[in-house]
């Protein structure tokens, strides 16, 4: 891969392809969040270029998309960054929205573990219906 500089700043950039390759998504993918007003390239005449700013806010969107935050939550994350350079309320949201995620998650993980112990139950019952049925023509 061909490394590209700004040649007044010396700051790194990638192109739409080459930060699609890095980060293990599709071109499609960075558009999106790009016209969600998630990422805002530069342009270098007709090509977007990404800048070290792009790349970082399009890893914490993976992760956030990964973990299972909306892009409503990421957005309002990422948004906080240019509201407050302390990095306070960023903060306090991401703690906020992190201790909801867990909340919900425990939540389903409950309700997934009650389901798999019905589960259980049944194929126990069902078995044990088959084994006296295959008893019953076997005799």
């Amino acid at each position: 891969m061909q490394e590209h500089a700004d040649v007044r700043t010396g700051e790194r950039f990638w192109t739409v392809g080459e930060l699609a390759r890095e980060l293990g998504v599709t071109a499609r993918t960075i558009r999106f969040y790009e016209d969600r007003g998630l990422i805002l390239p530069h342009r270098a005449g007709t090509m977007r270029v990404y800048a070290p700013r792009d790349r970082a806010r399009m890893i914490l969107i993976l992760r956030g998309k990964r973990l299972g935050f909306s892009l409503r939550e990421i957005k309002e994350y990422l948004e906080l960054y240019d509201l407050d350079r302390t990095g306070v309320e960023q903060l306090r949201l991401l703690v906020a929205a992190v201790r909801s995620r867990m909340g919900l998650l425990e939540q389903q993980a409950a309700a997934i573990a009650e389901t798999l112990a019905e589960l259980k139950k049944i194929e126990r019952d069902a078995d044990r219906a088959l084994a006296a049925a295959v008893e019953d023509v076997a005799a």
